[in-house]
């Protein structure tokens, strides 16, 4: 526990850390890698370099700052970041370097702002959230590898098939190598993929959704290539579509995530995914078509065209042995996908679209997809009064804030 000297010293800093905090974390970023670049293996270098992990550790630090003294508040955000930590093989002996350079990114950056009595509040601070951290982590790592077919740390999985999905889309089916069946996961969790590829000095980890159902005796990802243009071409996801094929071995880490979809509920649900955000949802419909064929579902998927929409066939699949409703959005739609009535309904999802198709009063809501479109979805869903316990979303690459 803090004194209460400790907290409002920290309390007075949350003002300090609103405007300066992202410049704060890009120095430590710096500073940090600078100091141990063996932990370039472990960080996603495109979110560095789109500034995304700096975004991310800023709004925690603040968030941390600002419920210093009711700490239990953040915990669910906690968890959400421990699931990654434990995917990616953060350890306890992680967080003594961050804390030291995070503390001199205070430092650094504020100036003699950054008091003696300032630094120590924060130290003494970090180490309590470092503790909340490492303990609940410990519990995660432990689950990981003594559940039923768990492991601890990486895996090599050996790729049995290779399924094109898209013009951007593969489906990679994935078996342990040494022929045990893989550890359950949830609808919606995700794995860890690390890969040494030719040319570069660092590992790459990138976390992917697991795509099918629960209860096979393999994983199933869906990768979309990214190609570049106005962000880091994607390192891991071109290697995966370009290197790797069936009877190739990768290295993966057991599911996590907290990205769920309840099954102890029987209240409708209403699935939106966005592009390459369907593989978490798609996930999720298979397993409600296998257990829960009754319940209610209206799956949405939202594309360019039917050139770059994944999984479709699948889930009309999925739809046509449950009870399930699916709704194709284009937003430039091709000739033959007009001509074959490929797509109900031309543009984006508006919130008086919802408004107009969706019953609203008791749906729970689960939506994946790029950071614009979950944006969207999200401001759409508040505005039209749907209470927060029944909105879910997964965010690709660090958690972020959608408000």
């Amino acid at each position: 526990m803090l004194d209460q000297k400790t907290i409002d010293v920290i309390k007075s800093t949350v003002p300090v850390l609103a405007e300066y905090g992202e410049k704060i974390t890009t120095v430590f970023y710096q500073q940090m890698f600078k100091a141990h670049p063996e932990l370039l293996n472990i960080f996603n270098h495109a979110n560095q370099k789109q500034g995304r992990q700096q975004q991310a550790l800023a709004a925690t630090v603040y968030a941390a700052a600002s419920y210093i003294d009711n700490l239990e508040a953040i915990i669910p955000a906690v968890k959400q970041i421990a699931h990654k930590h434990r995917s990616l093989g953060i350890k306890p002996e992680h967080y003594p370097i961050v804390g030291t350079h995070l503390l001199g990114a205070i430092k650094d950056v504020l100036g003699p702002a950054a008091t003696d009595e300032i630094i120590k509040a924060w130290g003494r601070a970090y180490n309590i959230i470092a503790d909340v951290f490492i303990s609940i982590e410990a519990e995660m790592y432990d689950e990981a590898k003594n559940q039923l077919g768990g492991w601890e740390g990486f895996k090599p999985f050996v790729v049995v098939d290779k399924v094109k999905e898209s013009d951007v889309i593969t489906s990679f089916y994935l078996k342990p190598e040494d022929g045990s069946l893989p550890a359950q996961f949830k609808p919606g969790q995700y794995i860890s993929i690390k890969i040494e590829a030719e040319g570069e000095r660092f590992t790459h980890i990138r976390q992917y959704s697991l795509s099918n159902a629960p209860g096979k005796d393999y994983y199933r990802i869906s990768v979309k290539r990214e190609s570049g243009n106005d962000k880091p071409e994607g390192i891991v996801s071109n290697y995966l579509h370009d290197a790797v094929n069936k009877g190739d071995a990768v290295s993966i880490s057991a599911p996590a995530g907290e990205f769920i979809l309840d099954m102890e509920k029987d209240n409708p649900l209403v699935l939106i995914s966005g592009g390459v955000g369907i593989t978490p949802l798609a996930s999720m419909l298979n397993a409600i078509v296998d257990l829960q064929p009754e319940r209610p579902v209206t799956f949405i998927h939202a594309a360019g065209n039917s050139k770059v929409h994944a999984l479709r066939d699948e889930i009309e699949r999925a739809s046509a042995r449950g009870n399930t409703k699916s709704i194709v959005f284009y937003d430039q739609p091709l000739n033959e996908d007009q001509e074959q009535n490929l797509f109900d309904f031309k543009g984006y999802i508006s919130r008086e679209w919802l408004e107009d198709y969706i019953k609203l009063d008791d749906a729970e809501f689960y939506f994946c997809g790029p950071v614009p479109f979950m944006k969207s979805i999200n401001a759409s869903l508040r505005e039209l009064g749907v209470p927060e316990e029944r909105i879910h979303f997964e965010f690709f690459g660090p958690k972020g804030n959608l408000e």
